[in-house]
Parts: structure tokens; sequence; C-alpha cells
């Protein structure tokens, strides 16, 4: 089985005409962020794909449908683009319930901070999680490292050990880390996440495990067909890897992805699509131990920390 799974390289979202399919395109205003477009058109291709999006004001959901967008010219352009192997780091806690406003950014900042304080970390995201888990994670960190040794040395790097004894322990009850080597598109915005994509938007975060007895083809089929899916939503999704978890001795999560979504509707589209349940029904669910799907919101850096 392979250790990691090739990232979708996703095109930047706000252009005039972002091709989609042979015969659609999205029509935005380049001026305007997608999340902000009060309108889109449907759009259909001659494969079946459609979407309909609105803006979140009028009380509609953006996405009513996504299916067949991507065609298969796309995919052979996609294998094509040269790539970047890259390591990214998922941090999971579970705070005390009595957590007051005043610890918790307490916490957060400093571990946002920590990129400045040591090398290594290209980037990073961090918040509060937005809905309930089986595992009680209340707080999520991602960061991304270029190399395996890189994050070899964040681990016992002294100012970060300091951070988690003085300003995360004693906040929280538990947690835990996966961590996994994947690829993105060659490119310093792709590899640093930088630019006005990655500026706002929805951090998904998928850990899961599988049963030790699982054949191996069915856990490739399954991960696939997760890749698969993500490539189909593409025009809505900023970004996205997953791939096997290095550290197996530390957590039984053995898989783990990261998706950035533009929108919580971008976000509730995929996961209540049709093709996303029945990837779980038929693919995962015959395989996995448990699963945890969680997200958080991304604020414009000095927003909300610092």
């Amino acid at each position: 089985m392979p250790l990691c799974i090739q990232t979708v390289p996703v095109p930047a979202y706000h252009q005039t005409l972002a091709p989609i399919s042979p015969k659609g395109f999205v029509v935005c205003n380049p001026k305007r962020p997608l999340h902000d477009l009060e309108i889109l058109t449907v759009l259909r291709s001659k494969i079946g794909g459609s979407i309909h999006l609105r803006r979140k004001n009028h009380g509609t959901k953006i996405f009513l449908g996504c299916n067949g967008l991507v065609s298969a010219n796309d995919a052979l352009a996609d294998d094509r683009v040269k790539k970047r192997n890259i390591v990214e780091h998922i941090f999971l806690l579970r705070a005390k319930s009595d957590l007051s406003d005043v610890e918790e950014k307490d916490m957060l900042d400093h571990l946002y901070t920590s990129q400045y304080q040591m090398s290594g970390i290209i980037a990073i995201s961090l918040g509060c999680i937005e809905d309930p888990n089986v595992d009680n994670f209340t707080h999520a960190v991602y960061m991304r490292f270029q190399k395996k040794e890189d994050i070899a040395r964040f681990y016992v790097n002294s100012y970060y050990s300091r951070v988690l004894k003085e300003h995360v322990t004693p906040y929280c009850y538990g947690s835990v880390s996966v961590d996994y080597e994947s690829e993105v598109e060659d490119d310093i915005l792709s590899i640093f996440r930088r630019g006005e994509e990655f500026n706002h938007g929805v951090e998904c975060i998928l850990l899961i495990s599988i049963f030790d007895t699982a054949p191996g083809d069915a856990i490739e089929d399954a991960l696939a067909t997760l890749q698969n899916l993500i490539l189909q939503f593409r025009p809505f999704i900023v970004q996205a890897t997953q791939g096997y978890n290095l550290k197996l001795t530390d957590s039984e999560y053995t898989h783990g992805a990261v998706i950035r979504f533009p929108s919580f509707e971008a976000l509730e589209a995929f996961r209540e699509s049709t093709e996303y349940k029945d990837m779980w029904r038929l693919k995962f669910r015959p395989i996995i131990r448990k699963a945890v799907l969680t997200h958080f919101s991304v604020d414009p850096v000095g927003t909300e920390l610092m």
C-alpha cells in the first residue's frame, strides 16, 4: 500500500472563467471571492454534472448538487503537474470543560506563534472545532513541514516542548496527533499555502482508523475513491492532501486527510453529497474501526489571534 496519495492541485476559484468541464464554466467576478458571490449560474456538462450556488445570506444552501464535473482529460493533465513532497501534522486537543476564553486564547496564540520561534513550519492553521465528534476533540492544529527530518526536529524542540507544558497541557486532558507524507503542486503558493484562497475558509480534518485485518486492496480502493471524490469537487476545494500515518505507535488512527474548503457551504455540499455517503457506506465502513471528520473556520491572520 502506498504511503501517500497525490494531492489534487486546485486552480484559483476566483478566475473570471474557471473551466470545470468541456462545456461548463464558473462565471465569477474576479474582484469578489467565491464566498461573497450573490448567485452563480447552474453549471452543467454533457456527463451530467451540475452545481447550484446561492449566497448564504439568502437562506439557501450554496450547493444543491455536484457530480461528474471533471473529465478524463482533466485527470490526465493533473498527473502531469509537477509535485513537491511535504509532511502534514495534525494535532487534535480535548480542552477541559472549564476552559475560559482567556485561557483558550493563550493556548492558541502560543501554538500559532510557535512558527516564528522555530524553523521547519512552513504553514499553519488552528481553531476551535465547530462540530461534535466521537472523541470529544475541541481544538485542532494543522502544520506543514517540507520533509520528515523537519518534523523530527520539531518534536524535540525545547521551545515547542515548553509551549506544550506551559500553555497546552494545563488546559487539556487529552490529545492525538497524526503525521503523513503527501504531495502538493510544486508552486510557492501551494507549498506554503499563501494567497487569497488560504486567508479564509474552512479547514476540514479527517482521521481514519483501519482494521489491521482489512485487505490491502480494499484499503487502496477506499482511499482511491476518496481521492476521486476530491477530484470531482476540485472547482470548490482550495487544496487537499491525504496519507498514511507515519506515527502509528503513538496514535490509533492509521490515515489522515486535510481539505481546505472556501466556505462551510462547500464543506457541507461535499459531506452531504450522495457520492460521499455512498463512499462511506460501501468503501470505508467495512474496513474501519472508527473515523473522525471535523472542521474549524480559518480567519484572516491578525483578526483573531495575537
